[in-house]
């Protein structure tokens, strides 16, 4: 995923070259300084003779000037550890291309040309899982964002889009499948043990899009019927052992599918779409226009293996792939600061699948805990940036919650203030006008602001502007009258904690609660620095940003009886879990910053228990429901909450403070937690209830292990041992594995004896004890990476160990430092292996400023150390530079 110039390869082979040593300060991309491509390239053909070791790739170019760019005879084709072979222009071998670095280049005097570039690779030697490489004796891509240019040399930018057409030849035996992008047109037998396969994706696409993949698969496979007519063949593709776990995957294809002719008017438009899973992959999925690869994480499930959240995870991420058909592939992005131009709205795509899938107000619930999880401490740190960003060195490093599911709120944003109907009318003029175009965010706002006749000239700050907005609230009584002010001030946070006036147009639903108050809910829209709207003063309570309308940060004191009100009373399940979380945030932060007074430690109690009880009891709710409003706000949220101002965070206090306060709820509603738990135990797997039932049962699990260790073990040792799905089995080790009793080691043994050989269910051994809340976690961790099942060079399994652990709060965190220096160290060890991979292990460390001055101290000493380390890729310098310069 390489952009910046790096030296040529020194040895002049034909493998792919490790990253190459990074000069001091790697060249920085910049948004305004974008130009069109000098060259169209309409057609490309592609020739692969396939070899797990060599293979040999002809390209065939037709290139013609583009009228939209600046003349030039210059043709430079991106390439990244490639020796071309051979060059001919128009069908004669040329001489007089030179290499810049990594590129090659030409001189072209003509209007229109043929240009035919040979190059050798080695699949195998590519540890950093880009471009063409080995997974398991296969062969796969990932070209995203620029991998095309580690397997052949190319214009490898988003706007050149290029109709392809690629033949395939390999040995029969080791490759029987032969996939590619868009329609297999032929294919045939050479009579030598080889075969050959020739396809052509009639729709122009960036090189990005681009997919190939060789190997001994099978398929599940089913068709679907458009909504005109047309049979597409739909195919699961896998290793044959795990055939029996892709029905779920194919079933959320189809209804993806259908979802989506219905909500948006998309329909499908090749006569085949084909996923296939792959091992080793350094993201989720890859959304290649009709050939789709993924990590298997996000295709195999069934309950033997997998939670309920694993099944609703493959059924989101082969939603969101999918939805890309349109919103990433028809129309691309014209260049990678456009990236939330497709990744925010497909998100927002997909997370409004899921809830019509499987209910809106825990589906809300879910993706704002994600949002305040990892996209506001980014928008609150050193990495923040603007979804869409002005400058960058590395486009891996900004594939961000900002871009993603920041971007996925501003979206919502729009369709919040305009309504479903005139969204749907702006995302349909937004498809006609650029389809098969490579566009530009501002091209997304207008078509919005056009198709739903909405000005949203001051809404497009949130395009430009990092960070979470602040809206403080106050409510004022006016003498005489029966109505108050309620004031909002809205400002902008920066890192350092200083504030500044902010104007962003901020949409607010909100409602009042009280006797004789109307009962209407109302659309609030800010867009001014300080507003006052009259509310009538009869109101007890206010609920604001109810199904959080808008990204932001709500500021305002409210009483511990308000959010009571709010919580009992809200008839909107987000708002009343916001109120519930609030209730707790506020006890959590004065106790972790040492200023809970005794009086009001008893009165938080009191409310906090009350509540809990109420949610326990209530008949009338939901389990799935009952299960989110039970969870209290995360340790990264308080860590938010705290960390404010010249206020630094204490995880140490934090960790404490949460403890402390998930055993008093154990144990002040023990009766009403396992009355819930006995009721719950009895409803069978396979009743509708039973989800609902399986999150709660794990939830109670939890609070007793705060307040009745020994209770707690014996509870999730029999759920453990009676268990007939994951989600139970998982839920009480989980539990276990933060406690010290022989139960634990019983049952973690007997875990991986279960499912020895199953990679996606061992990783979650090696994360569930990564995670857990045991005093001796950074001495497992430790002994886990000696394991004979781990290694360095498969992305799910350094993640299931370190990534989890780097999630741990009190095992990163440890006053010795010991998390810190193992997290540095894995970030030295992956860099030359998978340098993508290593980068995001960086952010945890970059948090430094905002901790206490011990901790903080420790943290910077561990950038300074893989700083000073040298030879890192580009990936990891920018990050580690970014983190310790602000």
């Amino acid at each position: 995923m390489d952009i910046a110039t790096t030296p040529q390869n020194p040895e002049g082979n034909t493998e792919i070259a490790d990253a190459a040593p990074t000069p001091k300060e790697p060249p920085l991309i910049r948004r305004e300084d974008y130009k069109p491509y000098p060259w169209a390239v309409p057609n490309t053909a592609l020739q692969f003779d396939l070899g797990l070791e060599k293979t040999r790739v002809t390209a065939t170019l037709e290139v013609e000037r583009n009228p939209a760019a600046e003349p030039s005879n210059e043709l430079r084709l991106d390439g990244d550890g490639l020796t071309a072979l051979g060059v001919k222009v128009d069908g004669e071998p040329v001489n007089d291309w030179s290499m810049d670095g990594p590129d090659l280049i030409l001189t072209l005097p003509g209007d229109k040309h043929e240009v035919q570039i040979v190059t050798e690779i080695n699949p195998s030697a590519n540890t950093q899982l880009m471009g063409l490489y080995a997974s398991n004796g296969m062969l796969c891509t990932q070209c995203e964002a620029e991998g095309f240019r580690r397997i052949t040399f190319f214009p490898d930018r988003p706007d050149v889009l290029s109709t392809y057409s690629v033949r395939m030849e390999g040995d029969k035996a080791q490759f029987p499948i032969l996939l590619c992008n868009g329609n297999r047109t032929a294919e045939g037998d050479n009579g030598d043990g080889t075969h050959w396969a020739e396809w052509h994706d009639p729709w122009p696409k960036p090189s990005y899009l681009f997919a190939l993949v060789a190997g001994d698969l099978v398929a599940n496979s089913a068709p679907f019927t458009t909504a005109s007519g047309r049979q597409v063949e739909c195919n699961i593709w896998v290793r044959k052992e795990d055939l029996a776990r892709t029905d779920h995957a194919l079933e959320s294809l189809h209804r993806s599918m259908k979802w989506d002719e219905e909500v948006f008017g998309r329909e499908y438009d090749l006569d085949l779409y084909n996923i296939v899973a792959v091992s080793d992959f350094n993201m989720g999925a890859m959304e290649n226009k009709g050939l789709n690869v993924f990590n298997t994480k996000y295709v195999l499930a069934d309950t033997d293996t997998a939670t309920d959240a694993d099944f609703d995870a493959v059924e989101g991420v082969i939603a969101h792939e999918y939805f890309h058909n349109w919103s990433g592939n028809r129309v691309t992005c014209r260049d990678w600061f456009q990236l939330s131009l497709k990744e925010g709205f497909t998100v927002l795509r997909d997370q409004l699948f899921s809830q019509d899938m499987r209910g809106e107000a825990v589906k809300r619930i879910e993706d704002v805990r994600i949002l305040r999880a990892a996209q506001f401490p980014e928008d609150a740190g050193p990495l923040a940036h603007p979804i869409r960003p002005d400058s960058y060195r590395e486009i891996s490093n900004f594939y961000t919650a900002t871009v993603y599911n920041k971007g996925a709120e501003v979206i919502r944003m729009m369709r919040s203030m305009v309504g479903v109907e005139r969204f749907r009318k702006g995302t349909d003029l937004y498809f006609d006008r650029h389809d098969g175009e490579a566009a530009t965010c501002e091209d997304f706002v207008k078509a919005i602001e056009d198709g739903a006749e909405i000005d949203l000239g001051n809404f497009r700050k949130w395009y430009s502007t990092a960070g979470t907005p602040v809206i403080k609230i106050s409510r004022k009584g006016r003498p005489r009258d029966d109505e108050d002010d309620l004031i909002f001030t809205q400002v902008l946070r920066k890192a350092d904690g200083s504030e500044e006036p902010s104007s962003f147009t901020i949409p607010l639903r909100m409602k009042l609660f009280g006797n004789g108050v109307d009962p209407e809910e109302r659309l609030v829209i800010l867009e001014k620095p300080k507003e006052t709207i009259q509310i009538d003063n009869h109101a007890d309570a206010i609920s604001i940003n109810r199904g959080f309308t808008a990204p932001v940060i709500i500021e305002r004191h409210v009483s511990n009886s308000e959010l009571s009100i709010l919580a009992r009373e809200d008839d909107d399940p987000f708002a009343r879990y916001e109120a519930l979380q609030e209730l707790a945030l506020n006890r959590l932060v004065s106790a972790a910053s040492g200023t809970l007074s005794d009086e009001a430690e008893a009165g938080t109690r009191q409310a906090l228990v009350r509540a809990f009880k109420a949610i326990l009891t209530d008949d009338a709710l939901d389990d799935s429901m009952r299960g989110e409003l039970m969870m209290l706000p995360s340790e990264t949220y308080l860590f938010e909450a705290m960390a404010v101002g010249d206020r630094k965070a204490d995880p140490g206090a934090i960790h404490a403070a949460r403890e402390a306060l998930k055993a008093v709820i154990g144990r002040e509603c023990a009766n009403e937690l396992h009355a819930l738990y006995d009721r719950a135990e009895k409803v069978a797997h396979d009743d509708p209830a039973g989800r609902g039932a399986r999150k709660v049962k794990t939830q109670v699990l939890v609070y007793a292990a705060a307040a009745n260790p020994a209770k707690a073990a014996e509870l999730a040792a029999h759920q453990y041992d009676t268990a007939d799905n994951m989600t139970d089995r998982q839920g009480a080790l989980m539990v276990l594995c933060g406690l010290d009793c022989p139960e634990r080691e019983e049952r973690l043994k007997d875990f991986y004896a279960r499912y020895k050989g199953n990679d996606l269910v061992i990783d979650k051994w090696f994360t569930l004890q990564a995670l857990s809340l045991h005093p001796d976690v950074i001495a497992q961790v430790e002994a886990l990476a000696e394991h004979p099942d781990f290694t360095m060079k498969n992305p799910n399994r350094v993640r299931s160990l370190y990534m989890a652990f780097a999630g741990n709060p009190q095992g990163f965190h440890d006053a010795s430092s010991a998390g810190y220096r193992k997290i540095a160290d894995v970030i030295l060890a992956l860099d030359p292996i998978n340098p993508q991979t290593a980068a995001r292990f960086v952010s945890p460390l970059g948090r430094w400023r905002r901790i206490e001055p011990g901790r903080a101290a420790l943290m910077k000493a561990e950038l300074e150390r893989i700083a000073a380390a040298g030879n890192l890729s580009r990936d990891t310098y920018e990050q580690v530079s970014r983190s310790l310069d602000g």
